[in-house]
């Protein structure tokens, strides 16, 4: 018997992200295209969630998240967000950013509604909102800069916008949005009532003594935003998907109804983990920086003399490469060779675009062990080396 498929998944495919991840697998070779980190997390961080197991805090937890949590997350907005918020009213703790963003999307926007994203964009970003019935709208920053224009930003509005997607830093540009941008946006927010929702789950892996500002500090934007972070990136534990979403509390209310239906809770045990994360000192964090930026600068050096032209991040842990004067005709066949040729891989810029803007572009991903960069970097030498011969 077949079964007639949702039309809310037509036209979705697995991203390109994924597809190369698969590719690589298959063919033994070194993954920089997934945001695979894998740098250990913090001892603290992992003790306590198994003494959360062990001491069989295995339950339910309320579907806005342990107390003692929001309570350490309101702390840490206060002192490194520069953000006053409740804990018991304006804090949901989710199951991941993405659980976060899928919630909000469900809970604030109705279908139909366009959302603003900018280009490059977080794959994830685009096609969960297309799953929730909701019309994507793009507006592309030129690289390198990725610079935010107001005529631009305001030209891209149609009248049924109803909200605008930043990521900062940006997966997968590394851009931060300086606080002249985001007073544009919270000029342009407020004359067309729109909703900002700012992922900001790289918040703290930020370089060459950058702040990462909140959007929700700038302005009035506290009133109509909604702030994504989350303990993935912080603490390297992407696969323990222990995310929260900040708002004000009529917004952050709807959040945790939608959120409770979704999936109930975010893990028990696993947040005691994160809690203790939050409990370490800002030395760690630091630590964590330092060797995301020495990781940062050895790949862009490495990239650099393979003869691709590095777009270097000011935050996060990608970073994008101008692969043109390979002279391929598009980024997903200069990714592939790149792969079958090299043995690494990384993600087409195709995959963060809607228009031909990315097929210069491959990311790669540099949350790895140094000695798996090296080896990257090396192969990646052969890569140009078969170039000039071929």
């Amino acid at each position: 018997m077949t079964f007639q498929l949702s039309r809310r998944i037509a036209g979705l495919q697995p991203s390109d992200i994924r597809y190369m991840t698969r590719e690589c697998e298959r063919v033994g070779g070194i993954n920089l295209g997934q945001g695979l980190g894998d740098l250990p997390p913090p001892d603290a961080v992992k003790h306590a969630a198994i003494a959360a197991i062990l001491d069989n805090r295995n339950s339910y937890a309320s579907s806005e998240g342990i107390r003692p949590l929001r309570e350490a997350i309101a702390a840490k907005l206060e002192r490194d967000n520069g953000l006053t918020v409740d804990p018991d009213s304006e804090i949901v703790v989710t199951a991941g950013t993405t659980g976060a963003f899928a919630a909000t999307l469900t809970a604030l926007l109705n279908p139909g509604d366009g959302i603003l994203l900018l280009e490059p964009y977080y794959g994830y970003h685009l096609n969960t909102l297309v799953l929730q019935g909701l019309e994507p709208q793009f507006l592309t920053l030129e690289a390198p800069a990725f610079r935010l224009d107001e005529a631009r930003l305001r030209e891209a509005l149609r009248p049924n916008t109803r909200a605008i997607v930043l990521c900062t830093p940006a997966n997968p540009s590394g851009k931060m949005f300086s606080i002249e941008e985001l007073v544009i946006v919270d000029r342009v927010a407020r004359d067309h009532d729109l909703l900002v929702i700012a992922d900001e789950i790289y918040e703290s892996i930020v370089y060459d003594g950058r702040r990462h500002i909140s959007p929700a500090t700038v302005g009035r934007l506290r009133e109509r935003s909604v702030s994504i972070l989350g303990f993935s990136k912080t603490f390297s534990i992407t696969g323990w998907r222990i995310g929260y979403a900040v708002a004000a509390e009529p917004l952050a209310r709807a959040i945790n109804l939608v959120a409770d239906l979704l999936y109930v809770c975010a893990p028990t045990p696993l947040q005691f983990g994160a809690l203790a994360g939050l409990r370490e000192s800002l030395e760690e964090v630091q630590r964590y920086r330092d060797k995301y930026q020495s990781k940062r600068d050895r790949i862009c050096a490495g990239i650099e003399a393979a003869g691709m032209l590095p777009i270097v991040p000011q935050g996060a842990y990608y970073v994008l490469a101008d692969v043109g004067a390979f002279g391929y005709p598009d980024a997903k066949t200069a990714a592939l060779a790149l792969l079958h040729q090299a043995g690494v891989a990384g993600v087409p810029g195709s995959a963060f675009y809607q228009g031909n803007g990315g097929e210069r572009l491959i990311r790669f991903c540099f949350a790895k062990e140094d000695v798996v960069l090296d080896e990257a970097i090396q192969q990646l030498r052969r890569f140009r080396a078969y170039q000039k011969t071929a």
